[in-house]
């Protein structure tokens, strides 16, 4: 099994790390693949730790990295189910409350697709009270 596996799914990349340790040599190789999916275009990320059990502090710190660039953009990085010494961690570096957390895959899914209908829903309102204002 790849330690990464990039994923796309309803128009959502899905990076899903594969490894029981996430270490200083792994945060190296993630952060590339994180710099191709905003080379991609995407904007909102969504990273699978359901695997893994352990993050070192330099792979917490390439996921705050990418998440400052990623709101420049307008997007965030959604987090599923980190292991129970990775929440630690993150709530020890203070990083937690910086990231929206999941317990499936398909609730941080589900989180995206009801941004994006409120969004479309928002936008259509705004256009049809612009027509009627004319």
């Amino acid at each position: 099994m790849e330690e990464f596996q990039r994923q796309i799914a309803n128009g959502f990349i899905i990076e899903r790390v594969n490894l029981s340790q996430a270490t200083i040599a792994e945060a190296l190789r993630f952060k590339k693949h994180l710099e191709m999916d905003i080379e991609l275009g995407y904007k909102t990320i969504v990273v699978d730790l359901s695997n893994c059990n352990s993050l070192d502090p330099a792979f917490i710190g390439v996921l705050v990295v990418t998440l400052k660039q990623l709101m420049r953009l307008g997007g965030s990085i959604k987090i599923v189910k980190p292991g129970m010494f990775s929440k630690s961690m993150l709530n020890l570096t203070g990083t937690i409350e910086k990231f929206e957390l999941y317990e499936s895959l398909d609730n941080a899914m589900a989180s995206m697709v009801i941004k994006e209908q409120r969004t479309r829903d928002f936008s259509s309102r705004g256009l049809e009270q612009l027509a009627l204002a004319q």
